[in-house]
């Protein structure tokens, strides 16, 4: 059961993160598709057709950049890789590895869903192990293992050395500023009651709620976003190309 809640909410997260990046995935194929192969063809009708005429500045832009990706295309296809190989590198390295999940958990739109899914995680697993009879600082230790970003693994590793010097959870958890002041009241209830597992499957029950709840509310919200992106570079794209066409026609008719 614990498994299964647990793969639920990170598939959950998952989903809501790469959505958009499928799309702007897609929306960068067939953008480079046009720049490539359909703008350098617009290009050599403008320069037979015009006779020197100077362009529309949009399509001057779109011309030059559609030049650039056709003539440096080898360039940008290896710098790509190596950008992907550094950031593999980068995201290896401790120090950064922090600062990454720092931003990450602070991020507009995504840094919520994040930042739940993480009390979820803490919650659900600490409630768990306590429950089943482990000793709280070997449960802190696992729970920093499975934590799965920085700044939680920083938090909790605070807690675990506290609590070893006899203090509660909730007092040095509160410290670390990366949980709600609510979580730490129920954290602090459970402790004062003897029943902080339960108070933690609770904590886990209603921040896994929440994350449905962000998920829905922010896959509805970037799927109109995403489409007006799409509209305003594709349309941008082909705006560019119609301009010079409008002089053509007028130049014609004349």
């Amino acid at each position: 059961m614990f498994m299964e809640k647990a793969a639920k909410i990170q598939g959950k997260v998952k989903s809501a993160m790469v959505y958009p990046i499928i799309v702007l995935c897609v929306a960068g194929i067939i953008c480079s598709g046009l720049m490539i192969f359909i703008v350098p063809k617009f290009e050599k009708m403008f320069t037979e057709l015009l006779e020197g005429e100077p362009l529309p500045w949009l399509t001057q832009v779109v011309v030059g950049i559609g030049k650039f990706m056709s003539e440096q295309a080898l360039i940008m296809v290896v710098g790509i890789v190596v950008l992907v190989i550094l950031i593999k590198i980068i995201l290896k390295i401790p120090f950064l590895r922090f600062y990454i999940d720092w931003a990450k958990y602070y991020m507009p739109l995504f840094g919520p869903i994040i930042s739940k899914s993480s009390i979820s995680k803490f919650s659900r697993t600490l409630g768990t192990l306590m429950g089943s009879g482990v000793p709280v600082l070997n449960a802190l230790s696992i729970v920093k293992e499975t934590a799965g970003n920085e700044i939680v693994c920083d938090g909790i590793q605070k807690v675990h050395d506290a609590v070893k010097e006899g203090e509660t959870i909730a007092g040095p958890l509160n410290t670390t500023k990366i949980f709600p002041d609510m979580v730490i009241s129920m954290i602090e209830v459970g402790e004062e009651t003897g029943k902080l597992p339960e108070m933690l499957d609770k904590i886990a029950d209603t921040y896994d709620e929440e994350v449905d709840n962000a998920v829905g509310a922010l896959t509805s919200m970037i799927e109109p976003l995403m489409i007006v992106f799409l509209a305003v570079v594709v349309g941008g794209i082909v705006m560019a190309l119609f301009m010079p066409l409008i002089s053509i026609i007028e130049k014609l008719g004349g």
